[in-house]
């Protein structure tokens, strides 16, 4: 008896690794056209707020103690590799958004200019970020690259309805030699984002 595969849950990005975890619960993630299961998103706590924040702390000194020129050299990396899989990030956006294809192509180029150009922010050490439905992967880039450019790190919690994008992204730190821990993504709704609150002393950008 052959049955159809369920969507699979998307991992979380700790450490710079993919890390799966079991959660209470899991939200369906669906092309808002279509109305299709795309994928699911574990509905975290505390715990992986915790555990990605630890990993993050852990980082942080030395990348801190890297020249801004070196930062800046990693970040455009991640431009140039994500100028590279353009149409496939353009594709994640539409599929979980339902914005035009042109739209999402505007996101994508303008996450890469700011990769590519990044300047340093205000905030430092480790620094939350939750990313909103709109501008799945420009809003909380936009947060984040300022803090990395400045010798932070982050943990973002991409928002649960359009998380693709964002883990994606965080593929391609990992091959573009992005340290572990520096880039960390959380899953989840409003526990994930309290307990990244608490874990991270209160530093949280919201998208």
């Amino acid at each position: 008896m052959l049955q159809a595969e369920e969507p699979l849950a998307i991992p979380l990005w700790i450490n710079g690794h993919a890390y799966l975890t079991m959660t209470p619960g899991f939200l369906d993630v669906r092309n808002p056209l279509g109305g299709d299961v795309l994928r699911r998103t574990p509905l975290c706590g505390p715990g992986e707020a915790r555990q990605a924040v630890a990993a993050a702390q852990a980082a942080l000194s030395a990348w801190a103690a890297q020249p801004g020129t070196a930062r800046a050299t990693l970040l455009a990396a991640a431009g140039d590799a994500l100028a590279g899989y353009a149409d496939h990030f353009a594709r994640l956006i539409v599929e979980e958004t339902g914005v035009e294809r042109h739209l999402a192509d505007d996101e994508v180029a303008a996450a890469v200019v700011l990769l590519r150009t990044a300047t340093a922010g205000d905030a430092s050490g480790v620094v939350g970020v939750v990313g909103a439905a709109g501008a799945a992967l420009y809003a909380p880039l936009s947060l984040a690259v300022p803090v990395l450019s400045a010798g932070g790190v982050v943990v973002i919690r991409p928002h649960p309805a359009a998380p693709a994008a964002l883990f994606a992204l965080a593929e391609l730190t990992g091959r573009c030699g992005f340290p572990g821990g520096v880039f960390n993504i959380l899953h989840g709704g409003d526990e994930a984002m309290n307990g990244l609150r608490e874990a991270t002393g209160g530093k949280l950008l919201c998208a």
